[in-house]
């Protein structure tokens, strides 16, 4: 391999920029002594050259490479203290991955040779090893980002509009029969007709991915490779996974992009800026930890040999440090402005808000992303929790910001699993949770509601198990939550009891309708439509395998006909324009002399206050009216059907059932003002009032 010519080359921007004669490399190490670029051929797998950098401005080592193009394979060897007792951790035989890299090359392979100490050294991390790294890591490749947007559709809901479905790129398609083998499981299968047909026919308006970004498929837990399915152990932020890649060419992603705007379908990405894959003091040398321990992660004061956490995953990532910050800042412009991404879910986003170990609104990364121009237009969704002191922060985030809520996610379960006290909570979490979000002039569509997620149990599974069966996890059932507010129905797991599966059918059916019917931002988990099944494992992190992939054949017909039904609900929502509305509801009359909305007993009266509080109550009705438009919906989570006294309203409206869960009423049936509906048990009935 011939050498190229060299020149000091530019700061910034920082990773490797091909400018049509060269290629610019920028990396930053405050507290590195000497750096070197390491070329590598196009396999990864041998090492050609190297280039000691000789400048570096604002703690930027730089170097400019004449004649290189797109393809060069590289990575980096810092040189500096390794003293970990006071956070130094350098070590020049970790070949070390750009965190600014937007495409990696080649497999982790798990051997000693990737961790910065000597795993037989009694000291265990103070020792040192020498042993080179390279032939067991992936390389950073050099990537031509010049890419034809024109002619994109991009769509843009407001979140009030949004449907978002929360999906696992390679266990949604992994099974598809539509697609070609190379493409199940890679972002060019959500290219595909068959994917995009799917999500419209749903009536979708957004994919969530699982994160995305470079994880390796697999990582070391307690001495043992386990699968690291979900990918929230990344070690990029800007490199994609490999294996998503069907084409091995990252343009995959920007096609596919621009293919799911062009159907009306926006793209939200779960990010993970809290922690990386490299873990605690025991965990491997790999990029940030080699590059500058110190900026990356967050220190013990009283002894920087070791990590503070508030991730539970070994080292909180150190968003306190403008450098690491502005790392952070840099992907999420990068994806909205290369890759065209139209949202973020934060994973353990109090993490990322911490100053001095405490959460606060006033922090640096809230602020940055306040004030930058390029994120002022897409979602920001936050998980907002970590497992830190002060960690639970739902409806702490700022005003443009939406949140999991998870109070919403509890107490549909308690409802519907038919637990008591739970209807006056009902009430709230129904119409948005405004003892949470309704502050600050903060919208409706703040809260959002799911019943489900990766993580736990899916919609059937939380009919259908009363304990999780994690076992295959290999951590003997001790992991996951065993809070899962779930009710079998009567049989542990598979059953062909009719009754048992009416009763698991109709609950499934009354949790969707109450998501729709909800007033915030519904998130639906992928395969819940179809009655998807974990076999109970509510931890399934690291199954790449049928336990979390979404089976297309094979169903049984009350299972196709999920999808309709959810696609119904779907399309019954989209015609209210209460359920786009953007503030809080007040409960106070309008001009027309009708509230905005009202609770309803079964006797036809709004609620009193004794009403509210009888905990043996299991059901409730709304009646929301908004563009003189009324809907009423009734919710029976009781054992047995209600006798239910219609409101009086004038005698010349038409009420019209439009949506019965259980399927058991006739829709034709004549209703008037104060007539009485049975209402079967375990459902929702929504009725039209003109």
């Amino acid at each position: 391999m011939v050498k190229y010519p060299t020149s000091f080359g530019k700061p910034y921007p920082l990773g490797s920029t091909y400018d049509g004669a060269g290629v610019n490399f920028a990396l930053f190490s405050a507290h590195a002594q000497k750096v070197e670029l390491c070329l590598f051929d196009e396999s990864g797998a041998n090492e050609l050259e190297r280039y000691e950098i000789t400048e570096q401005d604002n703690n930027i080592w730089h170097i400019y490479l004449k004649d290189a193009a797109p393809g060069l394979v590289y990575g980096w060897r810092v040189y500096g203290q390794y003293n970990p007792q006071k956070g130094y951790r350098f070590n020049p035989n970790k070949l070390l991955i750009d965190p600014y890299a937007k495409q990696l090359i080649g497999t982790l392979i798990w051997n000693r040779a990737i961790f910065g100490y000597d795993w037989d050294s009694p000291d265990k991390d103070l020792s040192f090893s020498e042993l080179d790294s390279a032939p067991y890591v992936p390389k950073s490749v050099v990537v031509d980002e010049n890419y034809d947007w024109s002619n994109e559709n991009r769509p843009h809901y407001h979140m009030s509009e949004s449907i978002i479905y929360e999906t696992h790129l390679r266990g949604a398609t992994r099974l598809n029969p539509f697609l070609e083998d190379g493409k199940r499981g890679t972002f060019a299968a959500f290219k595909e007709a068959s994917t995009i047909n799917y999500l419209k026919h749903l009536g979708i308006t957004a994919v969530e991915f699982l994160p995305i970004h470079a994880f390796f498929g697999n990582r070391r837990k307690r001495g043992f490779v386990i699968d690291n399915y979900w990918g929230y152990e990344n070690f990029s932020y800007f490199a994609p996974e490999q294996s998503y890649l069907a084409t091995g060419n990252i343009n995959e992603i920007k096609d596919t992009i621009k293919e799911l705007h062009s159907h009306g379908l926006e793209v939200i990405l779960d990010v993970v800026y809290n922690h990386t894959g490299e873990g605690n003091q025991m965990g491997p040398t790999l990029c940030y930890r080699g590059i500058d321990n110190q900026t990356y992660y967050v220190l013990d004061e009283k002894n920087p040999r070791y990590y503070k956490d508030t991730t539970g995953c070994g080292a909180s990532l150190n968003l306190q440090n403008r450098d690491c910050l502005r790392l952070v800042m840099d992907s999420l412009r990068y994806w909205v402005k290369e890759m065209h991404v139209d949202g973020f879910r934060f994973d353990l986003a109090p993490t990322l808000c911490r100053q001095a170990g405490e959460f606060k609104q006033s922090c640096g990364f809230l602020y940055a992303v306040s004030q930058d121009e390029v994120l002022q237009n897409v979602k920001m969704i936050a998980e907002p929790w970590d497992v830190g002191y002060g960690g639970y922060q739902l409806g702490a985030f700022p005003i443009n910001w939406s949140e999991w809520n998870d109070k919403y996610r509890d107490n549909i379960r308690r409802v519907w699993k038919g637990d008591s006290g739970q209807i006056a909570e009902f009430a709230s979490r129904l119409t948005g949770s405004s003892e949470v979000f309704n502050h600050y002039n903060r919208s409706i569509s703040s809260s959002i509601n799911f019943i489900t997620a990766h993580d736990g149990f899916t919609l059937y599974d939380l009919v259908s198990y009363q304990q999780k069966h994690n076992s295959a996890n290999g951590e003997r059932n001790r992991d996951g939550n065993d809070s899962n507010w779930s009710w079998n129905s009567g049989a542990e797991g598979d059953t062909s009891n009719p009754i048992i599966m009416r009763n698991r059918k109709d609950r499934m059916r009354a949790m969707l309708a109450t998501l729709l019917f909800s007033f915030g931002t519904p998130m639906i988990n992928f395969g819940d439509e179809l009655a998807r099944t974990q076999m109970g494992n509510n931890n399934s992190y690291c199954q790449d395998n049928a336990i979390n992939w979404l089976s297309w054949e094979g169903l049984a017909p009350w299972q196709r006909k999920m999808v309709d039904y959810t696609r119904n609900l779907i399309k019954l929502r989209k015609q209210f324009t209460a359920f786009q509305r953007h503030s809080f509801f007040t409960g106070q009359k309008d001009a027309s002399g009708y509230k905005d909305l009202g609770w309803y007993t079964e006797k036809g009266k709004e609620f009193s206050s004794s009403e509210w509080q009888d905990s043996n109550r299991h059901c409730l009705s709304y009646l929301v009216h908004e563009n003189d438009e009324f809907l009423f919906v009734i919710f029976n989570a009781h054992h047995q059907p209600v006798d239910w006294i219609l409101p009086k309203l004038p005698s010349q409206m038409k009420w019209q059932i439009l949506f019965d869960s259980s399927e058991r009423l006739d829709k034709s049936t004549p209703l008037s003002s104060g007539a009485e509906l049975i209402v079967p048990s375990w459902s929702v009935i929504a009725i039209k009032i003109s």
